[in-house]
């Protein structure tokens, strides 16, 4: 097909093929997998899944990780599972549904999830009519639904639309429980609001009919949400430290594009428009430094320790020719999502291409995070993104610790003691400097020794970090 329009510019000026279901169970966001199974867990890479942009990956109650997202044909749904989160990168990709030849939803599909409801596998997703023109971007919710409990072999077929309160552009729908109730959030165009799409919220008596009439939970109106245009869409939400928590991206599909949240307390009632509160800067944006451009269309999942985990997209590069929309260079990342003391939500950066990088706390000063300041190593509170450091292989067993701000750098042992940061190509120290083998120091800890002097290791200093011969708690960090 040939376009001329962006579905936002679309939105501006507007006023089945089945694959092939054992008990798959039913959905949640809790960890459940074995102990062995977490232990053995492999670190992810980024990115996780190239080109599938929205990604959506759930955990679910029988151990598997799912995983599916937008295809840059936009013209299939799609389906992958895995016991880890990293194997979810090469695990076998299923088509699910095609769009069909004729009518609404025989054009673009956009940004599907995967849901259980009311005992049933539901994938909600948006599309449209083929046929070219403005027409394709007469974009609607719709869902199909599994005949069985095994979503990825069952026989997927058409639900039904979602009763949205106008016959307008919409998209992004989303499912979450809330003490004891089922709700649906989404995007869509208001007719008399001149923006793309907004935020909604209703509870649901089904898969597809709200129980009560949708509010409006906000309206792009800062300046980071109306880049190129008007967006507020793709809600994700996660509960926790007594705070309901909605991200939302907006702005255009390039490099503006951006992560936003709205919260609200876990004990209000989640219909009073009233009750929800807006960020005033948006939580997650492009990161030169780590060279991702263009976060957003996040999900949430756990890692198999249970640790929250964000999922979103981003590009490799900044610059797009034609319509971003239609670049296939989406590709479907993943990293940690912190909270700090208050038990607010840390999103920190995008964390770039490579390995999951962790954090290191002193056992000798808790709370204290192995860390840098440009190019020098320090022992002080700092943001959360100078806190995090990428192993990299280096051979034999040994690693190269890079920040992910610096990522073309690694810590060095210089010869006087202290330990630098230094690019990886010219360390400018002795040959192997840049080399540490990580070991067990005990109660969970662990030590990172020099591979030319393993009865030394990298120890907190009062001013940073420096080498130690001693085996104590100044060389003991824990992993997070």
């Amino acid at each position: 097909m040939n376009f001329s329009m962006s579905r936002r510019a679309f939105a501006a000026s507007a006023a089945l093929l089945p694959i092939a279901c054992s008990k798959a169970g039913k959905a949640t966001g809790d960890a459940t997998s074995e102990a062995a199974d977490q232990a053995a867990a492999p670190v992810p890479i980024n990115p996780l899944v190239k080109q599938r942009a929205d990604p959506y990956v759930l955990r679910a109650e029988d151990g598997w990780y799912y995983m599916t997202g937008s295809v840059p044909e936009y013209d299939r749904l799609v389906l992958r599972r895995s016991k880890t989160v990293a194997g979810l990168a090469d695990a076998e990709e299923r088509v699910l549904w095609r769009h069909e030849k004729t009518g609404p939803m025989s054009g673009f599909l956009w940004a599907p999830e995967l849901h259980y409801v009311d005992g049933r596998w539901v994938i909600y997703f948006a599309a449209g009519p083929s046929g070219g023109g403005a027409d394709v971007f007469r974009i609607r919710t719709y869902a199909v639904v599994c005949d069985g409990q095994d979503p990825m072999a069952g026989k997927w077929t058409v639900l039904g639309e979602l009763k949205t309160p106008w016959d307008s552009f919409n998209l992004d729908s989303t499912s979450f429980h809330h003490k004891g109730v089922r709700y649906m959030a989404w995007a869509q165009r208001e007719p008399g609001i001149e923006t793309n799409s907004n935020l909604y919220l209703a509870p649901m008596k089904d898969a597809l009919t709200p129980a009560a009439k949708a509010i409006r939970l906000t309206v792009p109106t800062l300046d980071w949400e109306i880049q190129q245009y008007k967006v507020a869409e793709g809600p994700s939400v996660i509960v926790r430290n007594g705070k309901v928590l909605m991200t939302y991206s907006a702005s255009g599909t390039g490099a503006v594009y951006c992560m936003g949240l709205l919260s609200a307390d876990a004990d209000a009632d989640l219909m009073d428009p009233h009750a929800w509160t807006k960020s005033q800067k948006p939580v997650f944006t492009t990161n030169v430094a780590t060279s991702v451009y263009g976060p957003g269309h996040n999900s949430f999942t756990v890692d198999e320790k249970g640790r929250d985990l964000l999922v979103y997209h981003g590009r490799d590069y900044e610059k797009i020719e034609g319509d971003p929309l239609l670049n296939p260079d989406r590709h479907a990342r993943v990293q940690r999502l912190y909270f700090d003391e208050k038990g607010a939500p840390d999103f920190g950066v995008p964390v770039g291409n490579g390995p999951l990088p962790e954090r290191f706390i002193s056992v000798a000063r808790p709370g204290t995070y192995m860390a840098h300041e440009g190019s020098k190593t320090v022992a002080a509170k700092v943001p959360l993104p100078q806190t995090q450091f990428r192993s990299l292989d280096a051979g034999d067993g040994t690693v190269m610790l890079s920040p992910i701000l610096l990522r073309d750098h690694c810590l060095v042992a210089k010869p006087d003691g202290s330990v630098a940061i230094a690019p990886i190509k010219a360390t400018g120290a002795q040959p192997g400097a840049e080399k540490f083998r990580r070991t067990d120091a005990g109660g969970g800890a662990v030590r990172f020794a020099t591979a030319g002097e393993p009865a030394k290791s990298v120890a907190i200093a009062p001013d940073g970090l420096r080498i130690d011969g001693a085996k104590d708690a100044a060389s003991a960090w824990k992993a997070d």
